[in-house]
């Protein structure tokens, strides 16, 4: 494996050890964009993801983050540490359906919602385009190749 491979992978690795499947106490950072255009950065846990290529986020209907991405679907999401920096550009979907709320539902949403078909439940998923990886002081960007979704 080559370095960008390398680093590509270990941060594959990261980011799913960060969901709340397999940690608890993660969060990362979910930048959206407000109507006047600014970035607006939002602590929140990532539920699920495969590798680099898109991680998903659990929330209400009514927060923020849903409401924004209805208006403008740009966004990035953060996840670092002391060892790494897993910076990542795309777009984001707010996701509603019943099957996909029922598959990226977590026991610790219990405190927020009745279940996964709670009317306010909804289900951010990001899609990465571009990445800037910077993990065990080797570093690496990128551009995904969309046309392999």
């Amino acid at each position: 494996m080559n370095t960008k491979e390398t680093i590509l992978a270990r941060a594959a690795e990261i980011i799913a050890q960060r969901t709340v499947r397999q940690d608890k106490d993660s969060f990362g950072t979910l930048i959206t964009i407000d109507p006047d255009g600014s970035p607006v950065p939002t602590t929140i846990s990532p539920s699920r993801s495969e590798g680099i290529r898109w991680i998903t986020f659990c929330t209400g209907k009514g927060a923020p983050s849903p409401v924004r991405l209805g208006q403008n679907s740009k966004a990035a999401v953060c996840l670092n540490s002391p060892t790494y920096h897993i910076s990542l550009t795309g777009t984001a979907e707010v996701c509603t359906d019943p099957e996909t709320c029922r598959e990226m539902w977590y026991e610790g949403l219990a405190n927020h919602f009745s279940g996964p078909d709670d009317p306010n439940f909804c289900v951010i998923r990001f899609t990465t385009r571009r990445y800037s990886l910077f993990i065990d002081w080797e570093s690496v960007k990128g551009e995904i190749d969309v046309t392999s979704d």
